[in-house]
């Protein structure tokens, strides 16, 4: 058979070239068969493609990209595998064997004292008392308040005692609600942080769940109020048994409890309208009881506007104990607190109108007690609330020019509590006579270390560095370190080393001016009179008063640990709230003020501006 050949010539195909592949293969395996193999080839066939397979197999390692001598592949794993486990075994005993964490640092003087001062409520509590109360000589007292009087014939049981009385004044006791208030307003973190926060909204709550059975708090429009429950005047020798008269615990009063009531009242109405729109802020996340305190408060707010007049007619059982001067500050107080917790613009005119701010004694810079911010006088701290206003949100017209006007006041303020301005004696150990040397001078002194701490905070949000006192430009540090001497003067950086805070420190008063704290908790009613012995005993009183901060002591750093004089030993309600709010703006927790939730009642102030216009089209 022929074929061509592709270089020329023909090109013989043989029979043997048409063999099949299976043919060939025989054929090369019988050549090969005849060619004499040497040793390695022969070893070859003899061991068979198997054995071949499995002696590669056992030498290497085909990881797919790369082939790894099978002796190191398994050293690597191995090692790997038995570093895991002892990484595990000493991971699972560290788990294991308990430890001896460092203890946290313990917490500052104040965040202590603080812990110490709300207790001081607890003790004062009229009503049904809570199981967690904490103060076990403490009981179930007053509890036909109001339904026992012929005239009022409803409830008004609960609230707190004023001092070492048991009288219920309602003008103190609102302003001290607003003053908790507010303090959680500014710093709901830091009492968070301590875990305290629960415990100060119980105690708000305690009271304004008795301001509002004070009046007719479901009404639009009311027509009275309830001043005071209990008496106090004995100033006429009269031996009729009352609360003053009287030394006897709560838990065993059997005397009447008359109930004073006002028709013109536009002090106390302004003030406790203030204390519930403040607690409104505060129990937002409660809408259904926040909506009701605004509701009160709107309705006392209109009361008092209309029915001018002030709660403490001369000869009064009010005026006797706290008389109000004028009414104008609450208008501004009240109104600005109004103004936060509804958002609604007609009270901020009212708070900043150049006539209201003129009555408050706004521009009577004359005054010796201008700027001492007290339950009487509301205007330093109308004025410290409405720079936060400018400060933060800047209303603009037409609330500018008097904004500016309490702004700079609020400066001026600042700079009075400083001493080389010489505004304020100052005692030789160093303590502020914001009272002019008169007795009872720490009530002051907490309210002015407040609003120093408060007002430094603001500055420092809003990244200013500080104020100016004239040509003379101070840092926010200064006032810290104002405040901070006057609550370390209280707490026993004083002459006496002793501490104001009752159960605070090594030394304290141990014979405060109080009923419930001086006669023992045994079962025992002592009546009236009974109780004379226990007021007049030298012995330390058997019941600890857990917080109370005492009257003081006098303008030469002097002190007289005696029951009998108030003016040293008493505590009150109201001095004990200032000194709160003192301490936890104080407080060594690093958060600053809240600056928004006071403002989340307010709209935006200005209109949201049209979107931008379509493009322009030929």
């Amino acid at each position: 058979m022929f074929g061509r050949d592709p270089w020329g010539g023909p090109l013989e195909i043989s029979n043997a070239d048409s063999a099949t592949d299976d043919d060939r293969s025989r054929d090369l395996d019988r050549g090969a068969l005849m060619r004499q193999l040497d040793e390695t080839q022969q070893s070859w066939l003899l061991a068979g493609p198997g054995d071949q397979a499995g002696k590669k197999k056992k030498k290497y390692v085909d990881l797919g990209c790369v082939v790894v001598d099978r002796k190191i592949f398994m050293w690597t794993v191995g090692t790997i595998l038995g570093v895991g486990l002892f990484i595990g075994f000493v991971m699972m005993i560290v788990k294991l064997v308990p430890h001896k964490h460092p203890p946290p640092p313990p917490p500052d003087q104040y965040t202590q004292a603080l812990h110490k001062a709300l207790m001081f409520f607890n003790a004062q509590r009229s009503g049904p008392l809570p199981k967690h109360n904490g103060v076990s000589w403490r009981g179930n007292s007053a509890m036909k308040d109001g339904l026992s009087d012929n005239t009022v014939r409803k409830s008004l049981v609960g609230g707190f005692y004023d001092a070492g009385d048991a009288i219920k004044f309602n003008y103190p006791m609102a302003w001290s609600m607003t003053m908790l208030s507010w303090s959680v307003i500014e710093y709901r973190a830091k009492y968070e942080a301590i875990g305290e926060l629960d415990h100060v909204k119980e105690l708000i709550k305690w009271g304004t769940d008795y301001l509002l059975k004070t009046f007719n708090s479901s009404a639009d429009t009311i027509d009275r109020i309830v001043a005071q429950v209990g008496v106090g005047d004995t100033s006429k020798g009269s031996t009729q048994p009352n609360d003053h008269y009287c030394w006897m615990r709560p838990e065993n009063i059997d005397y009447p409890r008359p109930v004073t009531e006002c028709h013109t009242c536009s002090d106390l109405a302004a003030e406790m309208a203030a204390a519930l729109a403040a607690a409104s802020i505060v129990f937002k996340d409660s809408k259904t009881y926040s909506d009701k305190l605004v509701k009160g408060a709107k309705a006392l707010y209109k009361f008092g506007r209309l029915q001018r007049g002030r709660y403490s007619p001369n000869g009064s059982d009010q005026a006797l104990f706290y008389n109000s001067t004028s009414y104008w500050d609450e208008f501004v107080w009240g109104g600005t607190w109004m103004y936060f917790a509804t958002g609604n613009t007609s009270y901020l005119s009212v708070a900043t109108a150049p006539g209201m701010a003129k009555h408050a004694g706004a521009y009577w810079l004359g005054s010796p007690n201008y700027g001492v911010f007290t339950w009487d006088d509301k205007l330093p701290g109308s004025q410290v609330l409405l720079s936060r206003l400018r400060l933060f949100l800047s209303p603009g017209y037409p609330y500018e020019e008097i904004l500016r006007t309490f702004h700079n006041q609020t400066d001026n303020v600042m700079c009075s509590y400083l001493p080389q301005f010489n505004s304020f004696n100052f005692t030789k150990g160093g303590l502020i006579q914001l009272n002019h040397g008169r007795p009872q001078p720490l009530q002051y002194v907490v309210n002015a270390a407040f609003l120093a701490s408060l007002y430094s905070d603001y500055l420092e949000a809003a990244d200013t560095p500080g104020w100016y006192c004239g040509p003379y430009f101070y840092t926010t540090e200064i006032l810290r370190k104002f405040a901070r001497s006057q609550i370390d003067y209280i707490l026993g950086k004083n002459p006496l080393k002793m501490s104001y805070v009752v159960g605070f420190g090594n030394k304290y008063p141990k014979r405060v001016h109080h009923r419930g704290a001086s006669i023992p908790h045994n079962g025992v009613n002592y009546g009236c009179k009974g109780g004379f012995k226990w007021r007049e005993t030298k012995k330390a009183n058997p019941n600890i008063l857990i917080g109370a901060m005492v009257a003081g002591p006098d303008r030469h750093d002097g002190f007289k640990d005696v029951r009998t004089n108030y003016n040293y030993t008493e505590p009150t309600l109201a001095a004990n709230a200032g000194l709160v709010a003192a301490l936890i703006s104080l407080s060594d927790i690093k958060t600053g003020i809240d600056k928004n939730s006071i403002f989340s009642a307010i709209p935006p102030m200005f209109p949201t501006p049209p979107p931008p216009p379509s493009a322009w089209k030929p």
